[in-house]
């Protein structure tokens, strides 16, 4: 049997299981049709975690668990009340040793364009290592491995279709509350514009569209515009990180003196804050080596272990800051 035929078997044995798992857990229960419909919509690309206006962060507490069920939130539209199970029995499900919240959280994750993107983008980069590390030895396998590599490229191009607005309406809700940071925020924003928009006729002209001579040129300057955004997008993270950790000083020094409960909860917003910004910095340098590599070839920026790992370390950065909390 041959490797694609063993991972194709793998695969679908793991989403039988996971629909078992699901059917047997959470009989007669979706989420409302209202949560398939929700997108980021106004959040920019590096600016923390994404928050979904609907939905209620899990893990649920029990008590919380009975409102929200009882008010609907769980239920979908095809369902009758007497079809529903009792609050307690539905409570003690989502509970059960936090497995359903997880996949609450994950139902919630993929509902976001955003959480696609990342899905999806993983599927890019781990095919595009593993069709260099099969190349030589399994070139029939490989090949199936870069038309995924390509087929998620295109699949993503198509789900970011209207994304320059983002940066757009990021600067016309308020850039920033300093001239730095609004001189930086029309920076970024501006490269980021840029990018999504020329990202679109890329993809019309890849999928055959429009002329495939005009790839190379709206390859060129959709990446020029993307690298340009991401050094202001980094310049103004590690601003906001500085001034983090002057005021994370600041108030560990006047905390020993008065030990109050707001200090303490200011720091550690100052923490997570802190974290969710290193991520932003870590997917925006990653993407950058990618953009470079369509910017200026060269053998380091274009091997396939280095794009890959770049991928994996945007994408995965991603999931970390768009995860539910």
């Amino acid at each position: 049997m041959s490797i694609a035929s063993e991972s194709s078997i793998c695969l679908l044995s793991f989403f039988i299981d996971v629909l078992m798992y699901l059917r047997g857990q959470i009989p007669n229960m979706c989420l409302s049709d209202t949560a398939a419909d929700t997108d980021d919509g106004l959040v920019s690309q590096s600016r923390g975690k994404l928050k979904s206006p609907l939905i209620l962060p899990l893990p649920l507490s029990y008590e919380t668990q009975s409102d929200w069920v009882s008010s609907g939130w769980l239920w979908s539209k095809n369902f009758k009340s007497q079809d529903r199970p009792s609050i307690g029995k539905t409570c003690n499900r989502l509970n059960l040793d936090g497995r359903v919240a997880g996949v609450d959280k994950l139902v919630i994750f993929l509902a976001k364009r955003d959480g696609i993107d990342k899905l999806v983008k993983t599927f890019q980069y781990v095919s595009k290592l593993v069709r260099w590390q099969v190349e030589a030895t399994h070139p029939d396998v490989a090949q199936r491995f870069k038309q995924w590599e390509v087929a998620s490229g295109l699949g993503r191009k198509a789900f970011r279709t209207g994304r320059f607005l983002t940066g757009f309406n990021a600067l016309r809700r308020g850039p920033g509350s300093t001239p730095t940071f609004k001189i930086l925020a029309v920076l970024a924003n501006a490269g980021e514009m840029v990018y999504f928009f020329f990202d679109h006729f890329l993809w019309l002209s890849r999928i055959g569209t429009l002329d495939a001579k005009l790839a190379g040129r709206m390859s060129f300057i959709s990446a020029f515009g993307e690298s340009f955004g991401y050094i202001f997008f980094i310049i103004a993270d590690f601003i906001i990180i500085k001034e983090g950790l002057e005021e994370e000083r600041r108030l560990l020094t006047s905390s020993k003196e008065d030990t109050s409960k707001d200090a303490t909860e200011s720091v550690r917003k100052i923490r997570a804050d802190r974290v969710m910004r290193l991520m932003a910095v870590a997917a925006n340098a990653a993407d950058f080596i990618i953009a470079l590599a369509d910017i200026e070839p060269n053998p380091f920026c274009n091997h396939a272990v280095t794009l890959g790992v770049s991928g994996l370390v945007s994408a995965w950065a991603g999931w970390y800051r768009n995860w539910p909390s």
